[in-house]
């Protein structure tokens, strides 16, 4: 019997796949350049309204880049106007820092600016072109503009000894809070494993000097996300494949994570051809991994299944070829040595690819 699918509570509106930057670990597809915006304004609308009507009310407004919309505006004002808690999620390129208080009186009201590095070089040469000075810049007015900041730094091998430095930015910035993300080996990450892939001494000097700076402020809210690769067990991907969070990708076809698309034999529907209830619902691909019931051991008798959810699909995929083998993240399942000996094979000389 099917598990009856949650109420969930984040629409992640992924509004375009392009973007000026060229991060080396962009979770966009591989094949971003063939997937086409293919939701104006007015449909926009009317998924927000639907969203809300299932029970969403938050709206994560994210790419690719958004502010790549010239209709980024009125997208803003339809999800303000669906009773949603809109969120940007930029890279603060090409978006105009005067832009910020137009927004806000559209209902905009919280902005999440990614930070590739402490160092203005350093964080181009990551970006893949020129980027840090409009990054500062949209974060002052973000704060000017009486919105909250999230400042979200994705940590790899090449920025991972500059936490502190990244800390002492945040604050500097006045940031609400710092979200420390390592990166997760899907999309444009997974060809790039070889130069991002830390080091554990690495990682384990950036938590000790997060936990240092939570001992001696309050102010950002520091969020550490640990590497599942170093940490012997799964993630709860998503907060579990289709329980909480509703991706709806450019083109209109409704996911339980970014990367779901390229799973094979999983058929999701398009929000242009059925509406969002369906779509989130009964379509095959949505409950392929909800519940329990689909779960092999050891996660269907893991006292740990109902916290991680069995780990990332996309990843079981990746290292098994069977979505529904377990997470090889994981210390338990067999798999997992493949995945230790390619951590370990990580190199200080490997060259990153930059997103094309």
């Amino acid at each position: 019997m099917a598990t009856p699918a949650p109420q969930p509570w984040n629409l992640i509106a992924e509004l375009s796949y392009r973007c000026p930057l060229r991060c080396p670990y962009c979770s966009n597809p591989l094949t971003w350049s063939s997937i086409r915006d293919g939701l104006d304004a007015a449909a926009w609308s009317h998924v927000f309204a639907q969203a809300a009507a299932l029970g969403c009310v938050h709206v994560g407004l994210t790419g690719g880049e958004p502010s790549v919309r010239r209709d980024l505006d009125a997208i803003v004002a339809a999800a303000d106007a669906a009773g949603l808690y809109v969120h940007l999620v930029t890279a603060g390129v090409p978006l105009e820092p005067a832009a910020l208080p137009e927004l806000a009186s559209l209902g905009l009201r919280s902005v999440q600016l990614s930070i590739q590095h402490a160092e203005p070089t350093a964080s181009d040469a990551i970006a893949g072109t020129a980027s840090f000075a409009r990054k500062l810049a949209v974060a002052r007015a973000v704060r000017s503009a009486g919105l909250a900041l999230t400042l979200n730094v994705v940590l790899h091998r090449h920025n991972l000894d500059r936490v502190p430095a990244l800390i002492a930015l945040a604050r500097e910035l006045d940031a609400d809070r710092l979200e420390l993300a390592h990166v997760q080996y899907e999309g444009w990450a997974l060809p790039n494993r070889a130069a991002l892939l830390p080091t554990r001494a690495q990682v384990d000097a950036a938590a000790r000097a997060v936990r240092d700076a939570q001992r001696h402020a309050t102010r950002p809210e520091i969020l550490l996300v640990l590497p599942d690769w170093f940490a012997g067990r799964p993630k709860p991907c998503m907060g579990g494949w289709a329980r909480r969070l509703l991706v709806v990708a450019p083109d209109g076809l409704v996911l339980p994570c970014h990367a779901a698309r390229d799973l094979p034999d999983l058929a999701f529907w398009n929000v242009r051809e059925r509406d969002l209830r369906a779509c989130w619902e009964d379509a095959p691909g949505m409950n392929a991994f909800r519940g329990e019931d689909w779960m092999r051991d050891p996660c269907r008798t893991c006292p740990d299944r109902a916290r991680d959810f069995g780990g990332c699909r996309c990843q079981a995929f990746r290292w098994t070829g069977d979505a529904a083998n377990p997470d090889p993240a994981c210390a338990l399942v067999p798999d997992h040595d493949r995945l230790v000996t390619e951590r370990d094979a990580s190199s200080a000389d490997a060259q990153l690819r930059h997103r094309r």
